[in-house]
């Protein structure tokens, strides 16, 4: 991790030290092989794991649930566990995942109608709480939330499958939200989930993300190898 700046609100205060963080994705490991695999990625300095749970409804696929959740933790227990709900009406599993020990829910904000409370809940059960979009929804649907949200998830495939490439309007977008962020003093984290490569991940982090998610660029082939390929970006 590396810090590359701090934000400031207009009177000057320095609000947060914004770092550079690499969260490689489970929906791109070898199922054969997970825990040799998630072993060698900490080995190799990955400190967070991006889990995407999906319900075959917000999105038409279904992956991890539960169970993998907690075997997952007890595999690596020090990883921060970053869980991406594609989920309708996640507010429902927050505090099974909670109990399970995930670090930080992400929620879409196109997947609840009560997307500050559900936000706000979250918060008050301690752990991080925040919000993604999908690639066709516009940052004015969440700026009401921003002062609340530990992260901000923009999309830069659309949800649901793995090994996309990355929709180049990403980052417009992520510009567009780091201005944001940067004019009302606020110190969220900008996360950036598909299609990364270690092509095009300096021009991501350039562009305003400090949290990348990467799957099949972290774990096809050489999992070690690749992390550190990625880190050199940083």
């Amino acid at each position: 991790m590396v810090i590359v700046g701090e934000v400031y609100n207009r009177k000057g205060k320095c609000m947060g030290k914004i770092i550079n963080k690499l969260a490689p994705s489970m929906l791109a490991i070898d199922f054969g092989h997970m825990e040799d695999e998630l072993k060698i990625a900490v080995d190799a300095g990955m400190k967070i794991l991006h889990v995407d749970v999906m319900d075959g409804y917000f999105v038409p696929n279904i992956s991890f649930g539960p169970p993998v959740i907690k075997y997952v933790k007890q595999a690596i227990p020090d990883t921060f566990l970053d869980v991406h709900m594609m989920v309708v009406n996640p507010s429902r599993y927050f505090a099974k995942f909670l109990n399970l020990g995930a670090s930080n829910i992400t929620i879409h904000a196109e997947a609840t109608e009560h997307l500050r409370e559900d936000l706000l809940n979250l918060k008050s059960m301690g752990i991080n709480a925040s919000v993604a979009i999908s690639p066709d929804t516009p940052i004015s649907d969440i700026e009401d939330v921003l002062d609340v949200v530990d992260m901000v998830l923009i999309m830069s495939v659309y949800p649901g499958f793995g090994g996309q490439e990355f929709i180049p309007g990403t980052f417009d977008r992520l510009k567009a939200l780091k201005a944001i962020r940067d004019e009302r003093g606020l110190s969220f984290d900008i996360e950036v989930d598909g299609g990364v490569t270690k092509d095009n991940v300096k021009e991501i982090l350039d562009a305003g993300a400090n949290v990348i998610v990467a799957g099949s660029a972290v774990f096809s082939g050489d999992t070690a190898q690749n992390i550190r390929d990625l880190l050199a970006s940083f």
